[in-house]
C-alpha cells in the first residue's frame, strides 16, 4: 500500500510540475486510463465474488 501512495504523489506533484511549466503530459488520454481501471476492477471482481460466496456473504 506505502508503494501506490507514494507513486500517487509522485504522479501528482509530477502532473503539478508540468501544469507550472505549461507542458502537455505524455501520459495517454484520460478515456484510456479509464479504460485501465476498469480491467483492473474486472481482474479483481472474479476472487472478490468467489470469497463472498466461501463467506456465505450475499
Amino acid at each position: 500500500m506505502k508503494a501506490y501512495l507514494i507513486s500517487l504523489a509522485a504522479g501528482v506533484l509530477v502532473g503539478l510540475l508540468y501544469s507550472v511549466m505549461d507542458v502537455k503530459s505524455p501520459a495517454p488520454p484520460t478515456v484510456a486510463l479509464v479504460g485501465l481501471l476498469g480491467m483492473l476492477g474486472g481482474e479483481h471482481m472474479i476472487p472478490l465474488v468467489r470469497t463472498w460466496l466461501a463467506l456465505g456473504i450475499h
